[in-house]
């Protein structure tokens, strides 16, 4: 017989206990930890590795799995079934409730409670929490506090025992728990899907996975009818209003597609019917490119896109009598007044902001759209018009009131968002109190912020519209600006005339170069740049990294900017070396290095510390903080478990439970920089990205910059960028129904 051999046997599963000293990594997205821990009787710490549902310092865990020898870390136990406990000693009670687990009680007042209570202390708080205020320093309102948020946390460990006895990761328990409170476990069990829309951060895969694991057969109609909404929410992140229904049916199929089940594709047809009877789809008959075939819209879609267009008609249909003569003689007088002169594409768009209900304003940079937009505003002030100036990004507000003198608000500002009833306060019974109102960045409205913008414009109002048609079109869903052009019923000025001065940038010229299909003109990057248009030479994004990480070091202090205010790397996309999730961790570590006196905390493979720059990645109505929006963290709070963050001039906090809203900002995307303007700009392009890659990206992108474009890339990379027209055409019938003779309200 045959031995068998050593290096074959399994090692023996092992009981191990001890109270975590340190977490070295902990993901939320899969739970896999690397932590040390105290052992008893053992003088080193151990090292433990495994996938924890939560875990924090000061925690006593009775654990089961082997222990192994790692070629570069050496020995370390493998966990495989884990249980906490309560902790037995003084220091593991006072780690424990100091680990950030009870919001209110940080290492502080954990030290306090300890010091005054012993070995008792967890007990006091689970039966006798009202003896805390015997605790020097803790005062009754804060008894209070603690009483809850322990209630909280025992409610939400019950969330979390729940979702893992399901298989499903725990991240998010304590967002359920936010949502829907004592009935979490009862609203999850009964329909899981409702986590996709209802919890920001859980999409339908992981609702999907939980439906599975409670029982919900994957041919079941539940399933279907959740997966048929969520298809079409994936659409819309695409820019579309709404999907043929061969085009739901087939993406559908794909996507619930399981290797033991078939999905007929015939049941989900004439589900969407059903579910049209039920007013869950709208299913609208097609023309044109959509003859004969059904088009379904989830109904919010649908009744924006058809508000809209009423509201745009409803507007256009109101007749204005203006002296004409009267605007030509007060654009000469105010011309030999400021010494500056109109081209005629610019008398002709003031003169048409003055008699025409709406009017769109387009063009690049350089063709003098902020001085024909200041010599509008000017003019109506003139006509004693009362005037309101809007965009979509506080960013783009702060310049366009810089650029008119007058003040202006973000549109969601403007409209007056009441979190309290989850809708705007302005609308057609409460209209903005403006007869002319100047829209800004407009190619930047997506169906849903437009419909409420048009909503709550007067009926006697002007509209200025202006925005670069040429750039990306909005992240949500609907061409709006395109769709306002392409009906034929808006007067449109494009202008197209750059004028002397703006040729003399690098930036303006090769914006408009990249913009006509030609290779821009790159200046190698030097300490003595004669224009502000560069480029870094790197084939691979090693390289590239390393460039970006010299230039923010040494060029650009060099030239006189501010590396941490001045700069902003515009990415193609978020993963990759020259993504923005890497390039963050290397510009937190120049930028903003860790430091004693800043406070920080890890969260979801991500540090954020105090002094960083960060984005908001969704619409927060609550905090008024909007996707986009930049800012920078100026406080974290340990014993509140918050996190401080000023936008602008405003000061925003968030739990620790809401912290997958932000993500680090050194880098951000090109999609997510419309809108802003910085001084500097440093643009990656790699092949690495080149699925990302097209003409209005990499145009977007150099346009977002004042006074210095760096590119840091290959030039076959910016040479596929530049010819590649990436027109993805999004279903949206807006123009559509401009066109068509309904009826208007």
């Amino acid at each position: 017989m045959q031995q068998q051999s050593a290096t074959n046997t399994q090692p023996p599963i092992e009981p191990l206990q001890g109270v975590v000293e340190r977490i070295t990594y902990h993901s939320e997205e899969s739970g896999y930890t690397i932590a040390r821990l105290k052992a008893p009787r053992t003088r080193e710490l151990v090292t433990i590795v495994g996938s924890f549902a939560t875990i924090q310092a000061g925690q006593t865990l009775q654990m089961q799995g082997i222990w192994r020898e790692h070629p570069q870390y050496g020995q370390q136990f493998q966990v495989t079934q884990y249980r906490e406990t309560k902790p037995a000693t003084l220091t593991g009670i006072e780690k424990y409730l100091g680990s950030g687990l009870i919001k209110g009680v940080g290492p502080v007042t954990a030290k306090r409670v300890v010091a005054h209570f012993g070995l008792e202390t967890l007990d006091i708080i689970e039966h006798h929490i009202e003896r805390l205020i015997e605790v020097p320093g803790i005062a009754k309102k804060r008894v209070k506090l603690i009483q809850i948020a322990w209630q909280t946390q025992k409610a939400i460990k019950e969330v979390m025992l729940f979702l893992q006895g399901h298989g499903v990761s725990t991240t998010y328990a304590v967002k359920i728990y936010k949502q829907y409170g004592d009935e979490s476990i009862q609203t999850v069990t009964a329909n899981p899907y409702r986590l996709a829309t209802d919890v920001y951060g859980i999409g339908f895969v992981t609702a999907d996975e939980i439906a599975r694991h409670l029982g919900i057969h994957p041919t079941s109609e539940f399933r279907y009818r959740a997966g048929l909404l969520h298809v079409l929410g994936e659409a819309s992140e695409d820019g579309h209003c709404f999907l043929p229904q061969p085009e739901l049916v087939t993406r559908t199929v794909e996507r619930l597609a399981l290797p033991d089940h078939r999905i007929e594709p015939d049941d989900l047809r004439s589900l969407t019917i059903d579910m049209s009877v039920d007013a869950e789809l709208i299913m609208q008959g097609g023309s044109g490119d959509f003859q004969g075939q059904f088009l379904c819209y989830v109904p919010s879609f649908f009744n924006s896109e058809q508000g809209l267009a009423n509201r745009v008609k409803h507007l256009l249909s109101k007749p204005i009598k203006v002296d004409v003569p009267r605007v030509e003689q007060w654009i000469d007088r105010f011309t030999q007044r400021t010494h500056l002169q109109l081209s005629p594409q610019q008398r002709q768009a003031v003169v048409m902001a003055a008699t025409h209900r709406v009017l769109i304003l387009t063009g690049g940079p350089g063709t003098g759209k902020s001085f024909t937009c200041r010599t509008i505003v000017s003019l109506w002030k003139a006509m004693g018009k009362p005037i309101a100036l809007a965009s979509p990004t506080g960013r783009a507000a702060q310049r366009l009131s810089e650029m008119t003198g007058q003040e202006a608000k973000t549109i969601h500002r403007l409209l007056e968002f009441d979190p309290k009833h989850m809708k705007f306060k302005r609308d057609q019974d409460n209209p903005i109190p403006a007869d002319a109102l100047v829209v800004d960045e407009s190619s930047m409205l997506d169906l849903f912020l437009a419909n409420s913008l048009f909503k709550a414009i007067s009926p006697d109002a002007h509209l200025l519209l202006v925005g670069d048609t040429d750039q990306l079109p909005s992240v949500g869903p609907g061409a709006v600006l395109h769709d306002l052009i392409a009906c034929g019923l808006i007067p449109v000025i494009r202008l197209t005339q750059v004028f002397r001065q703006a040729q003399e940038s690098a930036i303006i010229t090769n914006a408009h170069r990249i913009n006509q299909g030609s290779f821009p003109q790159l200046e190698p990057v030097s300490n003595r740049p004669k224009t502000d248009f560069l480029w870094f030479n790197a084939a691979e994004p090693e390289q590239g990294v390393a460039a970006i990480r010299d230039i923010v070091t040494h060029l650009i202090p060099k030239l006189g900017f501010d590396a941490a205010k001045q700069v902003q790397i515009l990415c193609p996309m978020t993963r990759g070396e020259v993504g923005t999730r890497h390039l963050n961790q290397v510009l937190q570590q120049l930028l903003n290095p860790p430091d004693p006196s800043k406070a920080e905390i890890a969260r979801g493979g991500m540090t954020l510390r105090v002094g960083d720059r960060i984005l908001q990645q969704k619409n927060d109505y609550n905090r008024e903080v909007f996707n986009g929006d930049l800012g920078v963290i100026t406080g974290i709070d340990v014993e509140e478990q918050e996190v401080e963050a000023e936008f602008g001039d405003r000061s925003v906090t968030y739990d620790y439970a809401d912290l997958n809203e932000i993500t680090l900002a050194f880098a951000t995307t090109i999609h997510k920089s419309q809108g802003s303007e910085y001084p500097v700009v440093i643009l990656p392009v790699f092949m690495q990205h080149y699925m990302m890659l097209s003409r209005n990206l990499i145009y977007t992108g150099v346009t977002r910059a004042r006074q210095l474009v760096v590119l840091v890339g290959s030039q076959k990379a910016i040479d596929l960028a530049v010819n590649q027209v990436k027109d993805q055409k999004r279903y949206t019938l807006l123009a559509h129904r401009l066109r068509t003779a309904a009826s208007i309200p």
